[in-house]
Parts: structure tokens; sequence; C-alpha cells
């Protein structure tokens, strides 16, 4: 391979949160520990945005910076070439994060008290954006069906049709359960939405991360002009390139009207404003028009990983079942064989395996039991973690 993805990095003492969560919880976890929790990866930053954020800082002015033309094009183009839909430049607003966008959404388009739907187990910053917002959180657990998941069409239907309920927050490719949904699966859930008048906002943020024999859709691919109106697409080069320190996300809104009430609400809170970090606008560039192998070699990485902690968690923990991973780096494993308590589970895994992840229950109570493992990082990392893992079960009696 061209690029890096086999150095271990230490992260320790320089403010990375994931690293910072699991000294925390134990000040003296072993030195080789790496954490496999919060969705950043343990790989260094493509090269092409080093070089361009190292000539970025030899300017030596950071003042307030609007986004030029050359950034607007970079985010559209990389739509164009990597997901095969146009964009428009007048569709895009920006925000550090995709996180705020949705907070900012459900603010913009419901009411105090309105429902807003959720399909659990999901990124379990969409429950805080409605509760925090004082709306009611309406939720269609997604089913799972041999070890794959699906949405409930016929419960999505119900929660729709309550009265109430204005907006319906979609995870495409799915956090946590890995899925890629396919194109009649999101034309169903727009008819029942548009039915319903429940505008959809579609958190992409995933979308370039997608395994082989898979196909990322953008929500609109599906959808005629006359119901765009109804959609926000969120997406960032944050998850892709490992960027979200940089806080850079681009938010497609095709509807005037949508977008006009999103951008108010934005002005009247204060949340989000006009510009980035001053960091994000030559990181994104770069990403977006230089980085397309390092890219390509990194899903190879993240398919490779996958397929090997999932061929040894099922032959030496044949009771952990583990999802396909379609899309994300995040690894969806069910622990519910072992008969654990959540609590009993989530210690487990902290002082007796050794590991830091995250645990299923943060995205629902349909999580429970479940571990997700965040796949972005070193082979050898992986594999100690799963050493540890296994001979933790055998000491308990779990294998």
């Amino acid at each position: 391979m061209t690029y890096d993805f086999t150095t271990r990095l230490d992260r320790r003492g320089v403010g990375a949160e994931k690293w910072d969560a699991m000294l925390r919880d134990d000040a003296n976890v072993p030195a080789d520990v790496v954490p496999l929790s919060i969705a950043d990866m343990e790989f260094r930053v493509a090269p092409p945005i080093l070089e361009a954020l190292r000539a970025y800082v030899s300017d030596e002015v950071m003042g307030y910076t609007s986004p030029t033309e050359e950034f607007v094009e970079a985010c559209l183009g990389w739509q164009r070439r990597r997901h095969d839909w146009e964009p428009k430049s007048e569709w895009a607003t920006l925000s550090p994060g995709v996180v705020p966008a949705i907070f900012n959404a459900v603010r913009a388009f419901t009411e105090p008290v309105e429902g807003v739907v959720i399909q659990t187990p999901v990124y379990y910053p969409f429950r805080l954006a409605i509760q925090k917002n004082g709306r009611r959180v309406v939720t269609n657990p997604l089913v799972e069906r041999d070890g794959r998941w699906e949405m409930d069409f016929e419960g999505l239907e119900r929660a729709c049709a309550e009265p109430d309920v204005r907006l319906l927050v979609l995870c495409s490719p799915h956090n946590p359960v890995g899925r890629v949904w396919e194109k009649d699966e999101l034309r169903r859930l727009v008819d029942i939405c548009l039915a319903h008048d429940v505008t959809i906002v579609s958190d992409e943020i995933h979308d370039d991360l997608v395994m082989p024999g898979h196909t990322h859709t953008t929500l609109l691919n599906v959808m005629e002009p006359a119901e765009w109106e109804h959609a926000v697409i969120c997406t960032a080069p944050s998850k892709t390139f490992n960027l979200a320190g940089c806080q850079c996300s681009v938010i497609y809104i095709p509807g005037e009207d949508l977008r006009t009430r999103y951008l108010r609400a934005a002005e009247e809170t204060a949340a989000i404003g006009g510009m980035l970090n001053t960091f994000a606008y030559p990181a994104c560039i770069a990403a977006y028009t230089q980085c397309d192998e390092w890219l390509d070699e990194l899903l190879q990485v993240i398919d490779a990983n996958a397929k090997h902690v999932s061929t040894r968690l099922s032959s030496e923990l044949p009771g952990v079942k583990v999802a396909d991973l379609e899309g994300t780096y995040l690894l969806w494993a069910d622990f519910r064989s072992w008969g654990l308590p959540t609590d009993e589970l989530a210690t487990f895994m902290k002082e007796e395996a050794h590991l830091y992840l995250d645990d299923g229950i943060l995205f629902g109570d349909e999580g429970a039991g479940f571990e997700r493992i965040n796949l972005a990082a070193p082979a050898s990392v992986l594999d100690e973690a799963i050493d540890r893992l296994v001979a933790a079960a055998r000491a308990r009696g779990l294998a």
C-alpha cells in the first residue's frame, strides 16, 4: 500500500477525547491498550491534508475566514464524483459539525412537544437533540432478522401518522448497525414520510465509508425535485478523513423555504454561524480534491479489519454474533448470549478485558447486550484487543 495504516499512535496527553475518556475511567490502564470507542481513527491524516495545513499556517494569519469558491466547488465536486448527485452551491449551508446541525434542524422544523422519529438503536445525539429542545422522541426500532437490521416500515407508518410528528432523523449509512440502505428501502421511507408531511433530515456523515459490494445512495437520488422541500442532507469530511477537530460540515438544503427556516433558527440561537474553524477550509479542500487514493486504500483496510475481527470472534467466541459491515468503520457485536446484565457487561469489558468500546445501550434500549467496536485502527491493535477479550472470556467461563 502507498499510505501508512499500520503505525501505532500514542494519543495520550494531547487532549484526544477517546483516550482521555479511557484514562478518566482508569488512570492505570496498561500502556499498550488503545481505546476503540469514539468514532475517530487511529490512523494518520492523509499526507495532502497535512501539507495543505502546513502551507496555510505559513501565512501567519488566522483571522475570521469565509468559504471561498474553491472550497464550495471542492465540496460539490466530491459529491458529484463519489456519490453521483448534483448539489447546487445555493443549497450548501455550513456547520461546525453534523450534530449541531441536527440540533438546529430540530429547532427549525418542529415546535415544542411535537414528535421527532428516530430508528433505534441509533447514534445517541439524535435522541439528545430532540430531548434538549423539548420535543418528543418517537422511536421506531429497527428489526433484526438473521443478524441483519432492517427498517420496520409498518411501525414507521404508525409513527409518522401520529398527528404531532413533523420530523424524522435518518442515519444513512446507519450507525451503529452498519447498514447501507438500499434504494427501495429509502424510497419506501420517503413515501411514508411525505404521505404524512414529515420532513427528513438525513445524516450521511458516513457516506464515503462503504464496503465493497455496497453503494451509498443519497436521499435526494430517490426523491423527485418537487419532493426536495422535505429533505436535508448532512455531510462532512470528518469521519472519512479523520478531521473531526477541524469542525467542518456541509448541510445541503435544496428547498428554499426549509433552508430559510434552518438559517433563521441558527441566527436566533447563534448556534451555527456562516464561518467554520479557519483550518476547516484548507483541510476540506485538500481532502476532497487530492485524497481519493488515500480513501480507496482506507476502505480496503477497514474491509479487511472487519472480516478479520468477525472471523476471529465467530471462531474463538462462537456465542458472539457480529453484523456484516456494509458501511461505517464501526462493528456491531452481539454479546447477549453471555447473559450478562448491561452494567456487568460494560464492567467486564473495561476491567477484565481492558477493552474500551461504546456500550450498545448508549444507542437505545435495543442496544442492550451489544458493543460497538471501532475498526479504524491498525490490525495489530485489533488483534491485541481480541486476544484480551478471548482470554478474559475464557477466564470467566464465557467461552
